[in-house]
């Protein structure tokens, strides 16, 4: 009743259609996480419990037969205008170069390009070109959502005084490490826009434009929304990013604003809603992450918080993170979702046949065209 009323509440204010509109939005896409089955043994064997946190227990780059077997299933279903399900895939474009961090002596950070980055894992080396082949047939959609999943400057301070945990992570490339004695912290260190001075947020801001710039030179397209890591964000950030000609901005309906030496903020959006430069806030009213809490009636859950989206006047913009479809931990995980997945699709094509599946950028500029035209 309680996570009910939650969602309600999300759906109250902004903007509205009588159109049945569906969006998957999945975040991490490319960034590195945990590197293998035998890292993750080895962290366990080594006293770091990565079993508790979910990012460390399954995540990882998705590999070719992660991203075949979501392509397939996608491709089993169609919308009343032939559109299948799509994947909003926010990415990162680039990872920690780790040999020439190390032999720079940790003075110098040193990024790679995930092209680069699939060459190195034993199961990925065609993943981009399974990325432009899932765009091309409208399954699989990147945005941008970080230059690296990673704060660098928390990074390589840690790195440089020889922190042990951030050491034994580096050894065995990780982003960082869960702290051995407090796990519960979790991963600190994959906090992209978190800062911690005026000097560190400028340093935020230059390394979130180049990656920009990057996804571009990479994608040959812009992209127009973006996802902040870790729902983490300063408004201070809209301008320049608008520049680079981002319209939309996702996530949740509270996101985190950093305050220096005072922890967080969290300020509150709306559907539609227009910040001081234009861009307008898409705002995630369902939640299909059974990677992250064990649910013995998700399907039912998620199909109920579609039900209210689509009860209030709101398109249903379902959070999914990449985790949930990773095997390469452990194909269980990856292999539970996707039989989920597949029920939930089932159940709303027969329960709503006048559904549209769009991606962020699609259901965004239907918005924007809407508000200007009033």
């Amino acid at each position: 009743m309680v996570k009910s009323f939650k969602k309600i509440i999300t759906n109250i204010k902004g903007w509205r259609t009588n159109r049945k509109i569906i969006v998957i939005e999945s975040d991490d896409w490319g960034s590195i996480r945990m590197p293998s089955k035998e890292v993750y043994n080895k962290s366990i064997n080594n006293g770091y419990k990565v079993d508790l946190n979910p990012y460390e227990r399954y995540d990882s780059l998705a590999s070719e037969e992660d991203l075949t077997l979501l392509f397939d299933l996608l491709s089993k279903f169609k919308d009343k205008n032939g559109n299948h399900p799509i994947i909003t895939a926010n990415c990162v474009v680039a990872n920690p170069d780790f040999d020439k961090i190390e032999e720079s002596d940790f003075s110098q950070y040193h990024y790679e390009l995930i092209t680069e980055t699939f060459k190195k894992y034993p199961k990925h080396s065609n993943n981009f070109n399974l990325w432009l082949e899932g765009k091309k047939h409208q399954l699989f959609f990147p945005q941008f959502h970080a230059r690296e999943h990673l704060n660098v400057s928390l990074f390589m301070k840690d790195l440089r005084s020889r922190n042990k945990d951030v050491l034994f992570g580096f050894a065995n490339k990780m982003p960082g490490s869960i702290p051995k004695l407090e796990p519960q912290k979790g991963n600190d260190y994959v906090e992209a826009t978190c800062y911690h001075s005026e000097i560190d947020k400028q340093e935020k801001l230059s390394i979130y434009l180049e990656g920009l710039d990057l996804f571009e030179e990479l994608f040959g397209y812009k992209s127009l929304s973006i996802i902040p890591p870790n729902y983490t964000w300063n408004d201070d950030f809209n301008q320049s990013i608008s520049e680079k000609g981002v319209m939309f901005i996702q996530g949740m309906r509270k996101m985190r604003e950093p305050i220096i030496d005072n922890g967080f903020k969290f300020n509150s959006r709306f559907l539609g809603m227009r910040n001081s430069v234009g861009q307008i806030a898409l705002v995630r009213n369902v939640s299909y992450e059974p990677s992250l809490k064990i649910e013995s009636a998700i399907v039912n859950r998620v199909i109920e918080e579609i039900s209210i989206a689509f009860a209030m006047g709101k398109p249903a913009i379902i959070s999914s993170h990449r985790l949930n479809y990773v095997g390469v931990i452990d194909e269980k995980n990856r292999d539970s979702t996707l039989k989920l997945l597949d029920e939930i699709l089932k159940r709303v094509l027969k329960k709503w046949p006048e559904v549209e599946f769009f991606n962020s950028e699609v259901l965004g500029k239907i918005i924007f065209d809407e508000i200007n035209s009033i």
